[in-house]
């Protein structure tokens, strides 16, 4: 079992990488890649870590990935990712704008499922070139999935759920689970701590406009299923299901997240980048894995939808 003390004490450190993530061999395949324009090099800080992205092209090919449901197809990539080194801050890439990226060297809680997200949905399209990652992950990553500026990225994991609900990305199936409660906390850590953000250190402005954002994630009604209810609700859940943790630190309102992955014994483990064991992995029971850690309160669940 994890050390509870210790995940609790880092737990503040990942959800910075979660709210505003700004602290801080196959060869390659022979085919080509219609959506790169000829002649023209990937910039690095957009997009990292071409060889990894290659060998799961590799997997998906032979392993007909793309035949496989969202869910399955979610968890066949998340399994393929794992032991890739927790990194957090990989997207704080300018002060002065924002740029949608993708790092396969390292991987924080977030960046993990939504790296594995946009990739399964990817399979399902025309695309297999990094620009059309880089697509799918602007889609899932930004409001409305328009890049704007620093605030247009969905800091909060229950602003990125409704969100992407209303995008067809996901359906909230957090309602649906018995004992599931209203999600009564308020979120303000990014506007009362703009110190921690290097946005928005250097951007001052901003400050306000991540304010009225909380002002509309407060005004909404959101369900969380509390963790003691968790071990119960377990044979509901899938591969591939989003697990946004909510956590009892002021301001925020999910500290962790992850995928849930249902091994050959049948057990609902969750699959995470994790800080603890500096990697993505597949680790215990998803109710056992909540109860090692005082901070955390419960979880919100995010089924993907199939891309239409």
């Amino acid at each position: 079992m994890l050390d509870a003390m210790s995940d609790s004490t880092l737990e503040r450190r990942e959800f910075l990488a979660l709210a505003g993530r700004a602290l801080a061999g196959v060869a390659a395949l022979a085919t080509a890649r219609p959506d790169r324009a000829p002649g023209r090099e990937l910039d690095s800080n957009v997009f990292a870590g071409l060889q990894t992205f290659e060998q799961l092209l590799t997997l998906a090919r032979e392993r007909t990935w793309s035949d496989l449901p969202i869910g399955e197809r979610v968890g066949a990539v998340g399994m393929a990712l794992r032991q890739t080194p927790y990194v957090y801050a990989t997207l704080e890439l300018y002060d002065d704008r924002e740029v949608c990226s993708v790092d396969f060297r390292g991987l924080d809680c977030v960046t993990f499922f939504e790296t594995a997200l946009a990739f399964a949905r990817m399979l399902r399209r025309s695309g297999r070139s990094p620009e059309a990652l880089l697509a799918e992950v602007t889609f899932t990553r930004y409001r409305r999935g328009q890049l704007t500026d620093y605030a247009s990225r969905l800091h909060y994991l229950s602003d990125w759920f409704f969100d992407n609900q209303a995008k067809r990305v996901v359906r909230m199936i957090t309602p649906e689970l018995p004992g599931a409660a209203r999600f009564i906390k308020r979120v303000n850590f990014m506007s009362t701590h703009p110190e921690a953000y290097r946005q928005l250190k250097a951007n001052p402005e901003l400050v306000m406009k991540i304010a009225r954002i909380e002002a509309e994630i407060n005004a909404r009604e959101m369900q969380y299923l509390p963790k003691a209810k968790v071990a119960a609700v377990q044979p509901h859940l899938r591969t591939g299901d989003i697990v946004g943790v909510t956590t009892t630190i002021d301001g925020l309102d999910c500290g962790h997240s992850g995928l849930c992955y249902r091994d050959e014994g049948g057990v609902l483990r969750l699959l995470h980048g994790s800080t603890t064991r500096n990697a993505v992995i597949l680790d215990e029971e998803l109710a056992t894995y909540l109860a090692s850690v005082p901070t955390h309160s419960g979880i919100m669940v995010a089924r993907p939808l199939e891309v239409t």
